[in-house]
């Protein structure tokens, strides 16, 4: 099996050709990560062997031996279909998790992107709150939410409320609501930190004035709850400007809501 054929591979060219088309890939803006499991993993590790290690500004040793496909730093999302070697890479985290190898691609000099210790933070807590199930952490510079990043307060509780009101799948999708933070210097540990922090919450962390981070399980999954919030803020970004809103799903519908469908929405959004 050659790790150009790699299903993780093919759902990420596919996915950052989306982002692209929906102008949220922006020259070099965005980054994705898989952690590898499975048959990729198991082929990768019997062929592979690593180069120097480079450190880590934090140790994350949840995710001790586990190894990730990852975009590299200044990469155009657009060109990643093209040129996956040069765009991707896979590396391994050491046994202490506070270090990692460069097994695989970033041929021509590259790097992991600069948000790495955002990622390999947020995938340490989402391995231990799923039970291992989220595998993939997508950043991607939504326009929707980032705009709304700049009229709304800046409050987990209210940009959740208002996204759920704007249509019954926002909250049937992140019933656990969005994580907001100010914004912090990209690629800094503090960003990292402070990330990791709602992950342990949310699958979904606003940037503001940045953009969004969201995980799951597979790339589909968190394409589709990313889409779907930006499709929200963006209709209420429209609302507004019409003049606001009128009427809205109300506290008891969205309480009926989350009943129908077994869901456990966040208290204090919803409250």
């Amino acid at each position: 099996m050659n790790i150009l054929d790699f299903t993780s591979i093919d759902n990420l060219k596919r996915t950052s050709g989306e982002i692209c088309s929906k102008g949220w890939g922006e020259a070099n803006g965005g980054n994705i990560s898989i952690r590898l499991t499975g048959e990729e993993l198991a082929h990768f590790q019997e062929h592979q062997s690593a180069e120097k290690e480079h450190s880590l500004p934090y140790a994350v040793p949840e995710l001790a031996g586990d190894c990730f496909l990852v975009t590299g730093t200044g990469v155009f999302f657009r060109n990643i279909s093209t040129s996956p070697e040069e765009s991707l890479g896979i590396v391994r985290i050491n046994s202490k998790g506070d270090g990692y190898s460069m097994m695989w691609g970033y041929d021509g000099g590259g790097q992991p992107t600069s948000e790495l210790t955002a990622h390999l933070l947020s995938h340490g807590v989402r391995k231990r709150v799923s039970s291992g199930r989220d595998q993939v952490i997508i950043h991607t510079h939504t326009t929707n939410l980032i705009a709304l990043s700049f009229v709304l307060p800046l409050s987990t509780p209210v940009v959740t409320r208002e996204l759920w009101e704007m249509m019954s799948e926002c909250l049937l999708l992140f019933p656990d609501g969005i994580g907001v933070m100010e914004w912090m210097v990209p690629g800094s540990l503090e960003i990292g930190l402070a990330t990791s922090q709602l992950m342990e919450k949310h699958r979904l962390v606003l940037w503001a004035h940045h953009g969004i981070l969201g995980t799951g399980p597979n790339m589909e999954q968190v394409f589709g709850l990313i889409e779907t919030a930006d499709k929200a803020a963006e209709m209420l970004l429209k609302v507004m400007a019409a003049g606001g809103k009128r009427q809205a799903i109300s506290a008891d519908q969205l309480k009926k809501l989350a009943k129908a469908f077994n869901v456990d929405p966040l208290k204090e959004a919803i409250d």
